[in-house]
């Protein structure tokens, strides 16, 4: 009798237990994909479009569109160098970025002059790049990674009439009292840039 009884409450409390279930699922199921998702997507979206923080920083990051020009140098065959922004980094590196531009009106195919002697077997780059402090009478290059590749643009083999190529490139910071470098390319002139940050 007693084994009886325990079977009906165990059969009994299995069902309730799982109607309890079942209706926290279904509670579940229709508050939140009926009204959380038609609501959530509405208050985020102008939340986004209308914040004026959140939008620059993409726009910004972008490399295609820098806005500021600190340096513009002329080079062979219609080519002009700007440099953007050269930039302390955490960790002492000196990061350059700039765009090469090509103004002439035929393909610059002399991109090899750009990966210097240092790398002759590893493809186009601009690893050729170099920075000289004057002040400290030290001259810097661009760094490797443990493969020997250069911690810059890579793949640049020719240049059309018209095209920007953006590019970077990072060096050795100079001491943090040096405030103005200069910046090389083979095949354009020297930049003289202000260091910031």
């Amino acid at each position: 009798m007693s084994m009886r009884r325990m079977v009906k409450v165990r059969g009994g409390a299995a069902v309730a237990g799982a109607a309890v279930v079942i209706l926290m699922l279904a509670g579940c199921g229709g508050n939140g994909a009926d009204n959380k998702p038609k609501g959530e997507p509405k208050p985020s979206a102008p939340q986004s479009q209308g914040s004026g923080a959140q939008n620059p920083a993409p726009s910004g990051s972008q490399g295609s569109e820098p806005t500021a020009v600190i340096a513009t140098v002329n080079g062979a065959s219609g080519m002009t160098l700007v440099v953007n922004s050269l930039q302390r980094d955490p960790g002492g590196f000196l990061t350059v970025n700039g765009q090469i531009k090509n103004t002439g009106s035929q393909s610059f195919t002399g991109t090899s002059a750009w990966r210097g002697i240092e790398l002759k077997g590893s493809g186009e780059s601009v690893a050729g790049a170099t920075l000289v402090d004057k002040a400290g009478k030290k001259r810097y290059y661009v760094l490797r990674d443990t493969e020997a590749r250069c911690l810059c643009t890579t793949g640049i083999s020719s240049v059309d009439p018209g095209q920007v190529v953006p590019f970077f490139a990072q060096f050795p910071a100079p001491p943090t009292s040096t405030t103005e470098v200069e910046f090389s390319l083979p095949t354009f002139a020297t930049a003289t840039v202000k260091i910031s940050g």
